[in-house]
């Protein structure tokens, strides 16, 4: 009910209890007076006040139009997104298949390096890969299971991984060719000490399908075709992406559109986006190298090591050092903090020591999307051509202003 208030010229107040009537501007409303003519309670007359709405007149302010507020318990999984992906045309039905089998590779994988102790799956495995490295237990389960999640999709055309010799034709495929490349797990010295691990993948669109036996020793002209369409510079990349595993299991993907996170939710099983459209920090005051290595680095950034450690910048301290010994893992933080990393040539290894096709290129994709930088020391990691499956390439990589600085040293 409207309460009678004293009407004064210069003031006019109005005031009620409920709370279902509109907000009215004082322009809209046409006031008048009327004194009651009956006798108050109090045997005193009382000023009734009573507005009715104008139906023409002046013109109604605009309203803005309300901004949603996001429930708190609403969230986006991977299968969504993907699927408005697909929706929008960034990508196709095969791609989103592809992807999300990935993510299932994924999620097997972290559930075993959880319990790897326990199921005593730690450990060498008393083999060596083609690069010549001691291969864990869990590289080469890790390989079964990302082969045989993009096997069972029938859209991968080529399958090039870490832990095998040659590229292996998938001849389950229906549609699809896709070449995928991948490291199923990056960091492995960390698994026996339950340190940051993590997987990377990139995948390809190749010319036209190769389905030869790639089991024979010798290399035929058409297997050594299908090698060449599986080298391919990272320019050519379609989608790339990595899982990392540590106190949370984080799955981050670019299809070309911006980089985005997905945190593994354990309660679902359901990767939720948590980290949107990603941008790199243009510069970070955090770098990380193997200073193990120092002396047997070039000079020239034996001295862009040693201005890093001098104090300087707002605060006047050095830049922090921080080498977690996982692309994955430094890539991760970098994306998050910026700053720098490198795994540079050194007098013992000439080329590097990470590959290109299926580490350094997938990597410097994702961080180019981000905003950032990705180079040799001379030029674009995106821009090498591989002419080896397990090619490897120096690299620099991280924020565009640090990387800009580390070529002012080695020019």
């Amino acid at each position: 009910m409207s309460e009678a208030i004293p009407f004064s010229p210069a003031t006019t107040l109005f005031s009620t209890t409920s709370n279902s009537i509109p907000h009215l501007s004082p322009s809209h409303l046409r006031p008048f007076l009327r004194h009651d003519t009956q006798p108050h309670t109090t045997g005193k007359p009382i000023s009734s006040l009573s507005c009715q709405a104008v139906a023409g007149g002046a013109t109604p302010t605009p309203s803005t139009t309300p901004v949603k507020k996001k429930n708190r318990y609403e969230m986006e999984n991977l299968t969504t997104w993907l699927l408005k992906q697909e929706q929008a045309g960034h990508i196709d039905a095969e791609l989103t298949i592809v992807l999300s089998s990935i993510s299932l590779a994924c999620k097997q994988i972290a559930s075993l390096l959880q319990r790897s102790s326990i199921i005593n799956i730690t450990g060498a495995q008393g083999t060596m890969n083609i690069q010549g490295e001691d291969q864990k237990k869990l590289d080469v389960i890790s390989n079964e299971l990302f082969c045989n999640c993009l096997r069972s999709t029938g859209r991968t055309g080529i399958i090039a991984s870490e832990e095998e010799d040659v590229p292996v034709a998938v001849e389950e495929t229906d549609s699809g060719n896709y070449i995928v490349v991948f490291d199923p797990i990056d960091g492995s010295a960390n698994i026996d000490i339950a340190l940051t691990t993590g997987s990377i993948f990139g995948i390809y669109a190749p010319d036209e399908q190769c389905l030869v036996d790639f089991d024979e020793d010798t290399l035929d002209e058409a297997k050594e075709k299908c090698i060449v369409s599986v080298c391919q510079p990272g320019n050519n990349l379609l989608a790339a992406g990595y899982c990392l595993y540590s106190s949370s299991v984080v799955f981050t993907i670019s299809i070309g559109n911006g980089v985005h996170g997905f945190t593994l939710d354990p309660a679902y099983g359901e990767f939720v986006l948590t980290h949107g459209d990603i941008k790199i920090p243009k510069s970070g005051r955090i770098y990380s190298f193997n200073e193990g290595n120092f002396d047997l680095f070039d000079p020239k950034l034996q001295n862009y090591l040693k201005h890093l450690r001098k104090p300087g910048g707002p605060a006047g301290k050095p830049y922090s050092g921080r080498y977690i010994g996982c692309l994955v893992g430094e890539i991760h933080r970098m994306l998050l903090y910026g700053g720098i990393y490198g795994n540079p040539d050194n007098v013992k290894a000439k080329n590097g020591n990470l590959r290109l096709l299926y580490e350094c290129a997938p990597m410097s994709y994702l961080v180019e999307q981000a905003g950032g930088k990705a180079i040799d020391g001379v030029q674009r990691i995106l821009d090498i051509e591989p002419k080896q499956v397990h090619q490897r390439t120096p690299i620099f990589i991280g924020s565009p202003d640090e990387i800009d600085k580390l070529m002012t040293y080695l020019v």
